[in-house]
C-alpha cells in the first residue's frame, strides 16, 4: 500500500492537555512513531498523512480517519465503536486545553501489530469517517 506524506515542516506546537487533565505543554510526535504507525497502517489501507497542529492527520482517501499526537495513535469513533476502546480502558483525545474530546479515542496496546486485528479497527475508523462525512438530513 503506498504512503503520501505531506507538510514535513511542523507548524509550531499547540498547547493540549491529556484524557487525565495533564498539561502536554505541546502536542507533538517523534518521526519514528510516525514511520512506525505509516508502515503499519499501509498493510491494511492506501493512506497518506499530513503534518497538522503539531500532531499527524492519518487519511484514506479523502477520509481523515485517525491521528498521531505524543506518539499515541488515536482513531475515529462514534456511537458504534466507541465502546470497543471504552472495553480496552481507552482514553479520548482531548485538545489544547478543552475540556470536551474530540471523537478519537487512542488505539489499544497491542491492535497496531496485530495486521488481522488492525484491519478491523481500521474498517470501523473508516466507517466513522465515512458517515461524519455525509451531508444530514
Amino acid at each position: 500500500m503506498a504512503i503520501e506524506s505531506q507538510g514535513s515542516a511542523l507548524p509550531p506546537p499547540i498547547p493540549a492537555k491529556s484524557s487525565l487533565g495533564l498539561f502536554f505543554g505541546a502536542v507533538s510526535f517523534s518521526n519514528s512513531y510516525r514511520e512506525h504507525v505509516e508502515e503499519r497502517l499501509a498493510i491494511v489501507t492506501p493512506l497518506r498523512t499530513r503534518a497538522m497542529f503539531g500532531g499527524v492527520g492519518i487519511y484514506s482517501g479523502d477520509l481523515f480517519f485517525a491521528l498521531i499526537a505524543e506518539d499515541r495513535l488515536y482513531f475515529k469513533v462514534d456511537d458504534t465503536n466507541r465502546g470497543d476502546f471504552q472495553e480496552r480502558g481507552m482514553e479520548p483525545f482531548y485538545p489544547y486545553d478543552s475540556p470536551k474530546p474530540m471523537g478519537y479515542w487512542e488505539l489499544p496496546p497491542g491492535v497496531l501489530d496485530d495486521p488481522a486485528e488492525l484491519k478491523l479497527w481500521v474498517e470501523k475508523a473508516l466507517g466513522v469517517a465515512e458517515r461524519a462525512k455525509r451531508p444530514r438530513k
